[in-house]
């Protein structure tokens, strides 16, 4: 088995502020589309990955976005 993806694939952990933050994934290549959508409430955490699959993703609401390049806040 070949983990070369996921040993190279950066996380990012968003944490929701608010009910109902959404994180969608896009897709890489020619035509990017969203691939994976989650919705989160007040509170909850999600970490996710980039891969081979996933190059972009997009968070609509208040939430506190860790990476190792550091920590953003998105929403108002």
């Amino acid at each position: 088995m070949n983990n070369s993806n996921t040993n190279n694939g950066e996380y990012i952990l968003v944490k929701a502020l608010d009910n109902g933050v959404t994180i969608s994934g896009l897709t890489r290549g020619r035509d990017t589309k969203f691939h994976h959508t989650e919705k989160l409430d007040r509170g909850e955490v999600m970490i996710a990955q980039f891969t081979e699959q996933t190059s972009a993703m997009k968070i609509k609401g208040r939430a506190r976005v860790y990476t190792i390049h550091g920590i953003v806040e998105a929403g108002e």
